[in-house]
């Protein structure tokens, strides 16, 4: 108070009073009310009248504080104001196309447009630093730990990941490509070769596939590498993390060590391979309690080798007949044929297909399913993978619509024990479950020796925080006779294998040590302190679901010199 002070910003709004006019000047700190008093300041009175929304000021003046009636303790500065010695107008602005505030609901369209203007917003503003603070807080963890920070390269080789590949024409290289790196994996392992021992990187990574809400073509993750460790040696690594992330931006103590669920577990209880373990309603087999009933559709899929698998919703039974219509609508967008159902009422059971079943079979089901008067318990029979399809998919939905999860609570789990390998019906043969450089399980030495494919497990681990997929990782192979089997099993000929990843088998001829890691997306993990249903609202300029991006126009056309200069013609 009473010091003469030079503050610079925004005109957020401006309120002429008569002869004294007020004007809310934001910052990158805040709102601070500047006073334009004639008494004052002739000149710079007169220049008020003529300044408007988004004007930039440089204001010099003195502080003083507010008459106690005018306080506002909804400003952080709201004790004070600013009485103006002189003004000066940095620059003008024309009306901008949306309020820059947090209540208007604006297009996001128009939102990505102009997004020089849309982060001007507080709560754009909140997210960026919060993604600043977050990465800062990795960073310093994992220097701590002794790890390295290497930049891997952005332009590299063409090896397919599963997601396609963004190619980058190569103009010195006549008809040949880079290729923008998925992620940094094979690079990493060869770190481990270099005898890196401890590595991590902010990494940029890059994949041409179809976008959600939770996808981006780019996108950024915590990268981690380590030799001579174990899977036990990652997570207590990434719990540690994790909890020092969790502690500092939203003063949450994590328990650790985190709940772990094997992958056949989390699909047989949850239907998913990330379950959202913040609520219960776990699925439950009854094929042997309704193998013997009488209603015909589920002795036949049971007899076909099916299964009959039901969730209790708690509280359902307030749904209304349209309301239950919906539910079974949801469930045959997502493969079932229907939804059999029992509403649990006083004294009775209430549905189409009670009548098909003998009393000490339905109170077998009500007690297996541990549901009581009120409950709805929905039936899905099908072949497995569909059930897990339905009724995973089908316990998220009513959860919401019943309003169960609990609000700002946060479930860490580890998923592991993945299957190695999963057959492609299709083009009838085996697929990586993640990626070819993932090691077996040791105590699977003998089927992987004996080609018992679809029963080994695989190193790796998923870290899914409220039912979504955080980080991912794995022990990977170190050995060049594994890798080069694991490429025969998939389906990968020699020469291709050579082609793609030969000089990753070339590295393992040299002593490769035993290595494993983990990557977490960066982006997605946000979401989670900005409550934000889209990683857009976390990146400072995100493409649409369209891959575009509305301010710059990319991707755009390029005139034909540029593409004669890469030796490429437009197809007509």
């Amino acid at each position: 108070v009473n010091e003469q002070v030079t503050i610079s910003g925004w005109v957020n709004s401006r309120r002429d009073h008569g002869d004294v006019i007020f004007i809310d000047l934001r910052d990158a700190y805040g709102i601070t009310q500047i006073v334009f008093d004639p008494k004052e300041n002739i000149e710079a009175h007169k220049t008020a009248e003529t300044i408007r929304n988004e004007y930039v000021l440089q204001i010099k003046g003195i502080v003083r504080l507010r008459p106690g009636v005018t306080e506002n303790p909804k400003l952080f500065t709201g004790k004070i104001e600013l009485l103006v010695k002189e003004c000066i107008v940095l620059n003008t602005a024309e009306t901008p196309p949306f309020e820059i505030d947090d209540m208007s609901k604006i297009n996001e369209d128009v939102r990505l447009k102009y997004r020089y203007l849309d982060i001007r917003r507080k709560v754009m503003q909140k997210n960026l630093r919060l993604r600043s603070k977050v990465i800062k807080l990795m960073r310093d963890f994992f220097d701590g730990q002794g790890f390295v920070d290497v930049e891997t390269p952005i332009l590299t080789k063409s090896t397919p990941e599963g997601a396609r590949d963004y190619l980058v024409p190569s103009r010195v290289n006549p008809g040949s490509f880079f290729a923008l790196p998925q992620s940094p994996q094979i690079f990493k392992q060869l770190l481990m070769v270099a005898g890196l021992d401890k590595y991590y990187q902010i990494a940029k990574c890059f994949r041409d596939e179809d976008l959600r809400a939770d996808r981006q073509p780019e996108f950024t993750q915590l990268d981690v590498e380590m030799s001579f460790v174990e899977s036990e040696d990652i997570f207590c690594l990434f719990e540690q993390m994790l909890k020092i992330v969790f502690k500092e931006i939203d003063n949450i103590d994590l328990k650790v060590p985190f709940k772990r669920i094997a992958y056949s577990d989390a699909m047989s209880r949850y239907g998913s391979d990330k379950p959202d373990t913040r609520f219960s309603m776990e699925l439950k087999d009854v094929s042997d309690i309704v193998k013997d009933c009488e209603l015909k559709v589920f002795k036949q899929i049971i007899d076909e080798g099916g299964r009959v698998k039901a969730i209790t919703a708690k509280g359902a039974a307030c749904f209304s007949r349209s309301q239950i219509d919906g539910v079974t609508a949801k469930a045959q967008e997502w493969g079932a044929k229907g939804l059999a159902y029992f509403v649990l009422q006083e004294g009775k059971i209430q549905s189409p297909i009670q009548k098909f079943f003998k009393q000490d079979q339905l109170d077998e089901i009500v007690s297996t399913m541990e549901a009581e008067v009120g409950d709805i318990i929905f039936f899905c029979a099908d072949k497995n993978d569909v059930i897990c399809n339905v009724l995973g998919n089908l316990r998220l939905h009513l959860a919401n619509l019943l309003k169960i999860i609990p609000e700002k609570s946060f479930e860490l789990i580890w998923v592991v024990d993945f299957p190695l390998f999963n057959y492609n019906t299709q083009e009838k043969r085996w697929d990586s479950e993640h990626h070819p450089f993932t090691n077996f399980c040791k105590e699977d030495l003998d089927k992987f020796e004996k080609g018992d494919y679809g029963n080994i497990k695989s190193t790796s681990y998923d870290l899914v925080i409220n039912g979504m997929e955080m980080a991912s990782g794995s022990i990977r192979i170190h050995r060049q006779d594994i890798q080069k089997k694991i490429f025969d099993i998939i389906g990968l000929s020699k020469e291709e294998a050579e082609k793609r990843f030969g000089f990753l088998l070339e590295a393992f001829k040299y002593g490769a040590p035993p290595h494993g890691g983990i990557a977490i997306g960066i982006d997605r993990f946000l979401t989670l302190f900005t409550e934000s249903d889209s990683i857009r609202d976390v990146i400072a300029f995100p493409k649409t679901q369209k891959a575009q991006c509305p301010m710059t126009q990319a991707p755009s056309d390029v005139d034909e010199k540029q593409l004669r200069d890469l030796h490429i013609r437009k197809a007509k």
